[in-house]
């Protein structure tokens, strides 16, 4: 399959393969800008101070425009520690995402193609005022879905003539991480059906940049064998617990994030930020009082199982360079099984231990409420971040609204109301319903078409290769994750089509 020039990113829902390619229109070059040769030093690192400019920060999928209170957390948490002291601002991008932003939103390629070009125009716009220079750089910081675009937009602004030392990139959750990005993890994979493209990682040599990234988030950080089906669920489970709860990290873990190794002239630095718990027993961790100590019990062992996704015992994310292209292989070729089994051992009696521990602490038996529980309060938090939610105690009602995204709609109607309102709120529920299955209709084409396309491509290269090995497993490997994947987008719109219903069910009763 032909490699296409971009994607895809999310924000609070998922990704899978790409699509129909949109050309962006040619941009004009910016007025005054004069190309200059990239320089590796102190002026234009990626560790060089952030400085006294204009910050540009942009949300996520689902998230157009940023609040203030976004803004002001991307600030507080990445900019300000890297000594910015500028004025943070919300720019306005699209961030759709068909179909997880709703049925008629656009694709994640047409949107990341219309915000690459917005970003491009607000970037060099504030450059042609002549208030920028390498000490002033203009700011970006991207999330998700605007990390992707973000890459568009360095294609772009290196080939008007941009000088390196002008912008200054700050992305978290990327997916298009060179080494451990969903989109990077399936290259030469595009799935028109759902209008998202994968492949084209984020450059690291073209303008400073530093990119964050929380382990085991799906998004960002998916395992490099998937073949390993805990790895792979637990990533999915990534996606929710820890791709949506950037802008919620205590300042303490983002300062000690590991730099992880990169190789050659690079201008980005890349962090990863360690977490505690696997997010796959994050679920478990929701029942009262023998959930941590099941979740504990499981976790030493269950851990070692999910990090070989990743080809390692102790880490949960890829051992090679970070700013290197790193397609999904089938099995790691470097790991000694003796200490694999070694480790697994080593797991039962820790987990043990820590069951007893948890049993025998008086506060495993207090009842918080479900938005306190410390599995859930992140993602409460998130959302009142974002917008979502304007109260961090919110209704079931609230919450079910901001799970909806306004994707749903929500009838205030009740049996006292005219007949005509019933009539009409009945209709828009029942419209909302048929439409959700169209995305249903998308994951069959998918799964019939593209997929298969995808999986005799992959065949046929491992055996071009002279490896019958691959050319059998390569593609069960790619199928044991995307699969599922495609599955988990089609129906997402169906969950919201059932919680919707039954809430404008209810709301009839006055």
């Amino acid at each position: 399959m032909a490699r296409a020039p971009r994607r895809c990113c999310l924000g609070a829902g998922a990704a899978i393969a790409g699509a129909s390619l949109i050309a962006a229109p040619v941009l004009s070059p910016a007025p005054h800008i004069e190309m200059r040769d990239v320089q590796l030093t102190s002026g234009d690192g990626a560790g060089s101070p952030l400085g006294d400019g204009t910050a540009l920060v942009m949300g996520g999928s689902s998230i157009p425009i940023p609040p203030q209170s976004y803004v002001n957390a991307a600030d507080t948490l990445y900019l300000q520690p890297r000594d910015f002291t500028g004025t943070p601002q919300a720019l306005d991008t699209p961030e759709g995402f068909y179909p997880t932003t709703g049925v008629n939103s656009l694709t994640a390629d047409a949107s990341e193609a219309q915000g690459a070009q917005i970003l491009n125009g607000a970037i060099t716009g504030q450059i042609a005022d002549g208030n920028v220079d390498a000490a002033n750089p203009v700011v970006v910081f991207g999330y998700s879905q605007s990390s992707a675009l973000s890459t568009m937009t360095m294609e772009q602004l290196w080939n008007q003539g941009v000088p390196s030392d002008d912008v200054h990139f700050v992305l978290v959750g990327d997916t298009a991480a060179p080494n451990g990005g969903l989109l990077e993890r399936f290259t030469d994979l595009s799935v028109p059906s759902f209008g998202i493209t994968f492949g084209n990682p984020t450059p690291d040599d073209l303008y400073p940049t530093d990119v964050y990234t929380l382990e085991y988030d799906g998004f960002a950080d998916f395992p490099q064998y998937p073949i390993d089906p805990l790895s792979d669920l637990n990533a999915f489970a990534g996606m929710i617990y820890e791709h949506l709860t950037y802008l919620e990290l205590d300042p303490g873990q983002i300062q000690n994030a590991i730099p992880l190794e990169t190789t050659g002239d690079s201008l980005t630095d890349y962090y990863m930020i360690g977490v505690q718990d696997l997010p796959l027993l994050d679920p478990l961790r929701l029942i009262p009082f023998v959930g941590n100590p099941l979740a504990d019990l499981l976790q030493p062992d269950m851990t070692v199982l999910v990090n070989l996704g990743y080809g390692s015992i102790t880490d949960g994310w890829s051992q090679g360079p970070a700013n290197v292209a790193t397609p999904f292989e089938l099995f790691p070729t470097d790991l000694n099984w003796s200490d694999v089994f070694t480790a697994l051992a080593n797991g039962v009696p820790q987990g043990i231990e820590a069951a007893i521990a948890d049993l025998e602490n008086p506060d495993n038996y207090q009842i918080p409420s479900l938005l306190d529980n410390p599995t859930l309060a992140p993602l409460v938090d998130a959302a009142f971040t974002s917008g979502l939610i304007d109260t961090l105690q919110p209704t079931p009602e609230q919450l079910t609204q901001a799970l909806l995204g306004g994707n749903f709609p929500l009838s205030d109607a009740t049996l006292l109301s005219p007949p005509t309102d019933l009539v009409n709120d009945f209709t828009s529920t029942i419209s909302a319903d048929y439409a959700a299955l169209l995305p249903i209709a998308d994951t069959i084409n998918a799964l019939t078409t593209t997929m298969p396309a995808y999986d005799a491509s992959l065949f046929v290269d491992q055996l071009e290769a002279g490896n019958l090995l691959g050319a059998i497993g390569d593609p069960i490997a790619a199928d044991v994750a995307l699969i599922p994947f495609a599955i988990f987008l089609g129906a997402g719109p169906i969950t919201d089509a059932v919680e919707g219903t039954l809430l404008n069910i209810a709301n009839l009763i006055p």
